[in-house]
């Protein structure tokens, strides 16, 4: 315990972090006024192992019972733990954990053909009836769009929708790809709202199957198409190429690739629109437990990362919009609702699995709320001229309010 209450002493500034160790000794480590946390260690081994590693250790021993909460909740701790993160970071040995971990990334991130589906079926494979407890009627599972405070969660990603929908200029009769494309709830509303032809392509056998289930109880199979397809086997060529939240999942080794690929599948007076999770901050590694137990092969770039990739295939960035605020709002929604299905959760997995998606959704919220994440939306295209001028064409087309449907 001695090697984690010096590093402990020097990470807590704000708040009051109180453990208990697994012989029953407490130790105080306290900063300025804040939230205070009582944690207990059940485990003898566990000061060493969070010493050596404690981004992934505390998730692994919250999820198998040998770390828990007295009169807070993980939910608590996690909210302590961010906002006093950079002074962990600042430990010596943690510089050390991270120089090491950004040297494996390229290791860690390597996402072939075949090996990017192994990784994708590792999360997105999982039950429908999961994803259905926590996330709105639409299934959207990436970042919502908070026009007001007070937009429920349905509308939020209504809204994400039309953002999306507004900067690619659709038009009558034009083809349109969904790279990465869910369960289908962005193809089926561009379909819908406008008379185009959409193909949305994924790696996930499960979330292929309730897309085309969706597409032909709206009555859009014959507009609205879905391939069980990695990216870079896609052929032809479309008007309108857009990306939600897959991006993460390319790794910052296959960029060149995957704009190549978007370059070859554009036409020539065609828009591009990626929306991805990025960060602010230069180029670091991802959590080593969010990368064991939830997400193999993703990492969130910064900017400075896929600039390069871009210009190296003479594609103009059109627009680019930072949405900083709207996913720790969305997360927060999820984690609600997550909270609320505790037992139908336990019921799917087990306890075990529901810690993890717990300390998964809390974890990701306060990364937007407190680190370096945030979202970006980066439009694209051949030409300078393929969008107007002025970004004015955005909002007007946000004010048209696109039609809304029925999820289902």
């Amino acid at each position: 315990m001695k090697l984690l209450s010096n590093m402990l002493n020097g990470f807590i500034k704000t708040g009051t972090l109180i453990i208990t160790d697994s012989e029953g000794k407490e130790y105080v480590f306290q900063g300025s006024a804040g939230p205070t946390v009582r944690m207990k260690l059940h485990d003898a081994k566990l000061p060493g192992k969070i010493f050596r590693n404690p981004e992934l250790t505390v998730g692994e021993a919250y999820m198998d019972g040998t770390l828990t909460f007295e009169g807070c909740t993980v939910y608590d701790f996690l909210y302590l733990f961010s906002i006093n993160r950079q002074s962990l970071t600042d430990y010596p040995l943690q510089q050390v954990i991270r120089r090491i971990s950004r040297a494996m990334r390229f290791i860690q991130q390597h996402n072939p053909v075949g090996k990017a589906q192994q990784n994708v079926a590792h999360h997105y494979d999982l039950s429908r009836e999961l994803y259905e407890l926590f996330l709105d009627e639409d299934m959207q599972y990436s970042c919502a769009y908070f026009e007001k405070d007070d937009d429920t969660l349905e509308q939020a990603q209504l809204n994400k929708k039309k953002h999306i929908a507004s900067k690619l200029l659709l038009q009558p009769g034009q083809k349109v790809l969904d790279i990465g494309c869910g369960w289908g709830g962005l193809a089926l509303y561009l379909g819908s709202v406008a008379d185009v032809q959409v193909t949305g392509v994924t790696l996930a056998v499960e979330q292929l199957k309730v897309a085309r289930e969706r597409a032909e109880k709206m009555g859009l199979s014959d507009r609205v198409k879905f391939e069980l397809i990695d990216y870079r086997k896609v052929e032809g060529q479309f008007d309108r190429i857009v990306s939600v939240g897959m991006f993460e999942h390319v790794g910052v080794n296959h960029y060149l690739e995957f704009f190549t690929q978007l370059r070859s599948l554009l036409a020539p007076d065609g828009v591009a629109l990626i929306h991805s999770i990025g960060r602010m901050s230069p180029p670091g590694a991802t959590s080593p437990w969010i990368r064991k137990y939830i997400f193999p092969g993703a990492y969130a770039p910064s900017l400075s990362e896929v600039f390069p990739a871009v210009e190296k295939r003479n594609l103009w960035v059109t627009d680019l919009e930072v949405l900083r605020i709207h996913y720790a709002k969305t997360c927060h929604e999820w984690y609600l609702r997550t909270m609320a299905h505790r037992e139908e959760i336990i019921k799917l997995y087990d306890e075990k699995f529901f810690r993890m998606w717990e300390f998964y959704l809390a974890a990701v919220e306060m990364t937007f709320w407190h680190g370096s994440a945030m979202v970006f939306q980066m439009q694209l295209a051949h030409k300078r001229d393929a969008v107007p001028l002025t970004r004015d064409y955005i909002t007007d087309a946000d004010r048209e309010n696109w039609r809304d449907f029925e999820t289902l």
